[in-house]
């Protein structure tokens, strides 16, 4: 792994408080009542459909914090899930909870 100046249990920790926190704020706009005009209820009932889809990214964003964890406390952390290799130090920055190096991720898109 040798990531230099990267704490990956610090990271992980950063990134689960961001998913946390968006997913608390759609929540709390999810919870809102709805006007009773029935244009304007329509456009919030679009706005819902959009803030469920990011809710959900946000839910997927801590299950993938979460399998990195798991990999943290296993040691295999920084390892490609699928080939076993080293993923990149440049990927891991960028994105914390990655789980395949950049060439096995290409090959799943």
């Amino acid at each position: 792994m040798g990531v230099p100046d990267f704490d990956p249990r610090a990271a992980l920790d950063a990134l689960a408080a961001e998913y946390s926190q968006r997913a608390e704020a759609i929540r709390r706009d999810l919870g809102q009542i709805h006007s009773p005009d029935f244009a304007e209820q329509a456009q919030q009932r679009q706005n819902d459909d959009v803030l469920r889809a990011l809710l959900a990214e946000a839910e997927a964003g801590m299950r993938q914090v979460g399998l990195a964890r798991l990999r943290l406390a296993d040691g295999t952390y920084g390892e490609c899930a699928r080939c076993g290799e080293p993923i990149e130090s440049r990927r891991l920055r960028a994105l914390p909870a990655a789980e395949h190096c950049l060439r096995c991720a290409d090959l799943q898109h």
